[in-house]
C-alpha cells in the first residue's frame, strides 16, 4: 500500500472534518492508519452533505409512497407517473455555503448540479426553479450577493437552454452571514426509460464522461458541512467553476446514450464529485470497484489520486456500460466533443480500490463508506423549552390601522411583497417555448412537449413560521405549495424539498428540524402529497463579522402537480369589470383575525411576535378541492391564494396583474386586511354565478384597491428591487 501522504496526525483528522470518534471508527473499520486519500475518501463520504448523519433518523418518518411514486428517496431524483407512458423527475437541492463565498459560481453550479441529478435519471429537463434567502437588503455585501447569484442562476440556466420559471425569494437578517440558494429542476421521461445508479455486472466497464477533472471544489461536501468562521472568503478556491455550454453537451450526449440499450447504471458527479458518484453505485449494486487514476481525464498536471478524488470539478458523469458497448458509447461523446475515458472495473470484491502510477493508493471497504456511516440522534429541546429559547414575544392587543391604504403601500414594496420582475426578467423563462404561465402567478406551469398536458410547479416556505412554531410552520410550507398548485388547477403529486438549518449539534436547532419534520409528515400524509426527493444543509450560522449567528429554519418545498389540460389553467389576474370577488376558506364568520408573524406586524408595527397561524389540514384539503373543480370546471376566471400580508395584498396583486381595480362590500379591519389566516383563496367570477360556501366580499372594476390608485401601489411593487439594485445595473 503506497501512502500519499505521512503519519496522519489529529490535525490532519480536525482539518478533514472528522472528530476524534469518527477517526477511531475508520481505525476500526480498515484496521489500520489510512493514508491521506484514504482520510479524505471518508471525510466527504461522512460528511453531512453526503451521509445526512444528524438527520436520516428523521427523515425516515416521511411519507415517501402512493400510486404516483416511481421511485421515492434514494435515487438521484424523485420519479412520478404523469400518466400516457410520462414521468416527472425532480429534485430540489442547496448551494449555500458556495454562493456566500462566490455568487455568480456558487449559484450557477448549483443550478448545473440540480440540471445532472434530473437527466443523470434519463429526464429531458423541462423547468428550473429557485428559492432564495437574502440577509438586510441595507446589508453591506447584500447588494453583491443578490446581483451574483441571480445573475449565476440566469447566466447557467440561459445558456443552457432551460427555462427558469419561478421561485421565490425572503429577506431577513438573519441571512446576513450566510444566504440561500436552493435550485430546482423537473424534467420528463418516458417510464420505460428510467436510469438508476447501481452498479452490476463483475467486469463490466467504469466509464467516466464530460469535462476533465481540475483542482477545483476540493473539499466542498466538507465546507458546505461546516458554519462559517471569519475565514469565509479564504474558502473560495472550494467553490467548483461551471460551464453551461458543456452541461448542454452533456445532456444531449447522454439522452443520446440512454436512447439505447448500453447503460447498466449512471451517476453525475456531485458533492464529493469522483468519490461519491463511485461509492454510491458500487454500495447501491453490493458490489466493488478497481479504479485506475492514470486514466481519469484531467486538465491539470501533477494531481494526485486525493485530489482527483476529492474534486468538485463541474459537467462530469461516471456510469457502467454493457461488456461491449465501450466504442459505441465513445463514439457518441466523442461526436458532442466530451471526454470519454474507460477508468475502471465493477468488482466483486466490496471494497474501493485505486491505482496510481502502477502503485495501489487506496483499498478500503466500500459498506462503511455509505450504508454504514455514523448516524446520530441529536439531542432535541423540549417544545416549552425552546418556546422559552426562541424569545418570541406574546402578540398583546394590537391597535387599529389609521391608514390601511397607507400600510398597503408600503407592503407592497416592502422586500418580501416587492414584485420580483428584476429577477425574473434576467431569466430565460420562454426557452423551449412550452412555457404556459409565467413568473408572477401563485405557481409556473410548463406544457409536457407534444400534449395539452401541463405540469405545475412551486416552491414555498415561510420561515418565520417556522421560527415561531417549527411544527406549524412545517406543516404550513407544504400546504402552500399544495394551496399553490391547486391554485391553478392542477392536482398535487409529489413534493421534493431542502431543509436548511443551522449548527445540529445545538438541542434548539434540532427542535427546529425535528419540529419541522414532524409538522412536515402529518401534512403530507393529510394531503396525500408524498416527499420523493430532496437534500438537507445543515450548519447554516456564521460567525464571520457583520454576519449573525442561525439563520432561520428554513424547510424549502419544492412541489409539482398535473394538469389535464393547460387550456383550463387558472392565473391571478382579474379578467373583466364587474366580475363578482369570492372568498373560500378562512375563520367562520370573518375575513382575517391573525396577525401573528405577520407581515404587516413586522413592516408596520415594527414587531416579530405571536404565534404561527395555524393549518387546519382538513379544511385545507377540502377548499383546495373545491378550487380545482371551480377551475376544471370554468366557473371562476381568476384565482389567487392568501399568503404574505393577507386579503388587501392577495386582491392587490390579482389587480395589478388584470390593470384592474376592486371595490369591497365592508369596510376593512386590520385583521380582516392582513391578516394571514390559512388556507384561503381568493376568486373572481362573472356575476350571477353562485359558489357554495363561499363569501362574496366585493366586485372588479375601477382602478384603486382600498381608496389606493393602482399607478401609486404598481409603483411600490415595482420600485423595490430597481431601486436596490441600482448600482448593480
Amino acid at each position: 500500500m503506497s501512502s500519499t501522504a505521512p503519519h496522519i496526525t489529529p490535525e490532519i483528522v480536525a482539518e478533514h472534518g472528522l472528530s476524534p470518534e469518527e477517526y477511531d471508527r475508520v481505525l476500526k473499520t480498515i484496521g489500520r492508519e489510512p493514508n491521506l486519500t484514504e482520510l479524505g475518501i471518508f471525510s466527504v463520504m461522512w460528511s453531512e452533505h453526503c451521509s445526512y448523519k444528524s438527520s436520516k433518523i428523521h427523515l425516515m418518518k416521511l411519507p415517501t409512497t402512493g400510486p404516483q411514486v416511481i421511485c421515492g428517496p434514494g435515487e438521484n431524483a424523485g420519479v412520478v407517473d404523469i400518466g400516457d407512458g410520462q414521468a416527472a423527475i425532480f429534485k430540489m437541492e442547496s448551494h449555500n455555503h458556495p454562493s456566500y463565498i462566490e455568487p455568480y459560481q456558487g449559484a450557477a453550479t448549483g443550478v448545473g448540479g440540480i440540471l445532472r441529478d434530473v437527466f443523470t435519471m434519463g429526464a429531458r429537463p423541462i423547468a428550473n426553479m429557485n428559492a432564495l434567502r437574502f440577509g438586510r437588503p441595507d446589508h453591506p455585501k447584500m447588494r453583491h450577493l443578490i446581483s451574483g447569484v441571480v445573475r449565476g442562476i440566469g447566466g447557467y440556466g440561459n445558456c443552457v437552454g432551460v427555462p427558469t420559471v419561478g421561485g421565490e425569494v425572503n429577506f431577513h437578517p438573519a441571512y446576513d452571514g450566510n444566504i440561500l440558494v436552493n435550485a430546482m429542476t423537473v424534467g420528463i421521461a418516458d417510464t420505460d426509460k428510467i436510469f438508476y445508479s447501481a452498479a452490476s455486472g463483475v467486469g463490466n466497464s467504469i466509464v467516466y464522461v464530460g469535462s476533465k477533472t481540475g483542482r477545483d471544489g476540493i473539499h466542498g461536501a466538507t465546507m458546505a458541512s461546516a458554519d462559517f468562521g471569519d475565514d469565509a472568503d479564504a474558502k473560495r478556491p472550494t467553490v467548483q467553476v461551471g460551464d453551461p455550454f458543456t452541461e448542454k453537451l452533456l445532456i444531449e450526449a447522454c439522452l443520446e446514450l440512454m436512447a439505447s440499450d448500453a447503460i447498466v447504471a449512471i451517476q453525475d458527479m456531485g458533492a464529493a464529485g469522483l468519490t461519491s458518484s463511485s461509492v454510491e453505485m458500487a454500495s447501491k449494486g453490493g458490489v466493488g470497484l478497481l479504479l485506475n487514476m492514470d486514466a481519469v481525464p484531467q486538465r491539470e498536471t501533477g494531481m494526485t489520486a486525493y485530489e482527483m478524488m476529492l474534486s468538485e470539478s463541474q459537467e462530469r458523469m461516471l456510469m457502467v456500460l454493457k461488456p461491449g458497448r465501450e466504442a459505441f458509447a465513445e463514439a457518441i461523446f466523442h461526436k458532442w466533443e466530451l471526454d470519454f475515458a474507460v477508468i475502471g472495473t465493477v468488482t466483486d470484491t466490496g471494497r474501493m480500490v485505486l491505482v496510481h502510477h502502477g502503485e495501489t493508493v487506496c483499498d478500503i471497504p466500500l459498506a462503511p463508506l455509505a450504508d454504514d456511516a455514523p448516524l446520530y440522534d441529536r439531542p432535541s429541546m423540549p417544545v416549552y423549552d425552546y418556546k422559552v429559547w426562541s424569545g418570541v414575544q406574546p402578540l398583546g392587543d394590537i391597535p387599529e390601522s389609521t391608514d390601511i391604504g397607507a400600510d398597503l403601500i408600503k407592503l407592497m414594496g416592502s422586500p418580501d411583497i416587492a414584485s420580483r420582475r428584476w429577477i425574473w426578467e434576467q431569466y430565460d423563462h420562454m426557452v423551449g417555448a412550452d412555457t404556459v404561465q409565467r413568473p408572477g402567478g401563485d405557481a409556473a406551469v410548463v406544457r409536457v412537449h407534444g400534449s395539452n398536458k401541463g405540469i405545475a410547479i412551486s416552491t414555498d416556505c415561510t420561515p418565520r413560521y417556522c421560527y415561531a412554531d417549527p411544527y406549524e410552520g412545517g406543516k404550513q410550507a407544504i400546504a402552500e405549495c399544495y394551496r399553490n398548485l391547486s391554485a391553478v388547477g392542477a392536482t398535487p403529486l409529489a413534493v421534493t424539498n431542502c431543509l436548511n438549518f443551522a449548527n445540529p449539534q445545538r438541542p434548539e436547532i434540532m427542535a427546529q428540524l425535528t419540529g419541522c419534520l414532524d409538522g412536515m409528515g402529518d401534512a403530507c400524509r393529510a394531503l396525500d402529497f408524498p416527499i420523493v426527493s430532496g437534500n438537507v444543509s445543515l450548519y447554516n450560522e456564521s460567525k464571520a463579522t457583520g454576519g449573525g449567528s442561525a439563520i432561520l429554519p428554513t424547510p424549502a418545498i419544492g412541489g409539482i402537480g398535473l394538469l389535464a389540460d393547460v387550456d383550463k389553467m387558472a392565473t391571478v389576474a382579474f379578467k373583466n369589470e364587474g366580475d363578482a370577488i369570492w372568498l373560500i376558506g378562512g375563520p367562520e364568520g370573518a375575513l382575517g383575525t391573525h396577525l401573528g408573524q405577520s407581515i404587516w406586524l413586522r413592516e408596520i408595527a415594527g414587531r416579530e411576535a405571536g404565534d404561527a397561524p395555524k393549518v387546519d389540514l382538513t379544511a385545507e384539503r377540502a377548499n383546495a378541492d373545491t378550487i380545482r373543480a371551480l377551475v376544471a370546471a370554468g366557473t371562476v376566471n381568476a384565482v389567487h391564494d392568501i399568503a404574505d400580508g393577507g386579503l388587501i395584498v392577495t386582491l392587490t396583486e390579482m389587480a395589478l396583474a388584470g390593470k384592474i381595480g376592486a371595490k369591497l362590500d365592508t369596510a376593512l379591519t386590520t385583521a380582516s386586511a392582513f391578516g394571514e389566516d390559512q388556507g384561503r383563496y381568493v376568486v373572481a367570477a362573472s356575476q350571477g354565478i353562485d359558489i357554495p360556501g363561499a363569501v362574496r366580499i366585493g366586485t372588479t372594476g375601477g382602478l384603486e384597491v382600498a381608496g389606493v390608485p393602482l399607478t401609486d401601489l404598481r409603483a411600490a411593487h415595482e420600485g423595490f428591487f430597481p431601486a436596490l439594485m441600482d448600482s448593480e445595473l
